[in-house]
């Protein structure tokens, strides 16, 4: 409501100002003028309803109120893409896993403290058993649509147990944990998330400690999330980033109240930032 009655206000201001220069009759020169100057008003109100490249320090609640749009990118910079996170927070290396909410969706952010020894052999991965809230899986061919996405990824959580601390005998990385798995699109997961999970598993391996708070968004009492804030900073940093991802999938629609999908003419680039 509060975005519509904006958009509307805005509207209102712009026709006011064209009526007043008529009124004033002012010069075509003039009155073109400024008639730009109360178009470009506009972007601002529309932008709040529309996905954008870039969402200025969003708070959880307005990145679960966007809407995607099909043929946009679906990687939003959130604060100028850089992170929120303190790098002197960084004192040992553990995750603290949220707990789950009343609905058992992982809606509170996970927060990641890591270092170098951190980083996984692929080899012992095992296979995901954990079906998430919302997780309703389909098939495009033979191609899963969804996943079971990590929050804090598989391939950097080596030697981390399930109450988050390290522990050396923990030899592979994060994998059935309820508190870390959300219901992901393929794509989200596999074409956009992975990037960025890429960009901290290289600042571990070159020595870098890294704070990694990813934060599943849902919108109200939704079943499948939104979306995926991830944000990273190294403790000397330079690693340092912040977006938001949609959890769109191309050729696909979702209910994202239950996680059902259809399919669609829904097109997604292949595009990060």
């Amino acid at each position: 409501m509060k975005r519509r009655r904006k958009k509307r206000t805005t509207s209102l201001l712009v026709l006011a100002i064209v009526l007043i220069g008529g009124w004033l009759g002012l010069k075509p020169s003039q009155s073109q003028n400024l008639w730009q100057t109360a178009q470009a008003l506009l972007p601002t109100a529309q932008s709040s309803t529309t996905n954008s490249t870039s969402q200025p320090n969003a708070s959880t609640a307005q990145l679960a109120d966007l809407d995607y749009q099909s043929g946009q990118s679906a990687v939003v910079a959130v604060n100028n893409n850089q992170a929120t996170l303190d790098p002197d927070s960084w004192k040992t290396n553990h995750v603290v896993y949220a707990d789950l909410d009343q609905l058992n969706r992982t809606s509170t952010a996970n927060t990641a403290y890591l270092e170098q020894r951190n980083v996984a052999n692929d080899s012992l991965r095992v296979r995901q058993t954990v079906q998430p809230t919302g997780w309703h899986q389909k098939f495009s061919g033979r191609q899963a649509i969804l996943n079971r996405g990590h929050l804090v990824a598989y391939s950097i959580s080596k030697g981390i147990s399930v109450d988050g601390n390290y522990d050396p005998n923990q030899q592979s990385g994060d994998q059935n944990n309820l508190k870390n798995l959300f219901t992901q699109t393929a794509f989200s997961n596999q074409r956009l998330q992975t990037v960025y999970e890429t960009k901290i598993r290289t600042a571990l391996r070159n020595g870098k400690k890294v704070i990694y708070q990813p934060h599943a968004i849902f919108r109200g009492s939704e079943l499948m999330p939104r979306g995926v804030q991830l944000q990273a900073i190294s403790t000397d940093g330079s690693l340092n980033f912040n977006v938001y991802i949609f959890n769109v999938q191309p050729g696909f629609t979702f209910n994202y109240s239950d996680g059902t999908s259809q399919t669609s003419s829904l097109q997604v680039p292949d595009t990060t930032i």
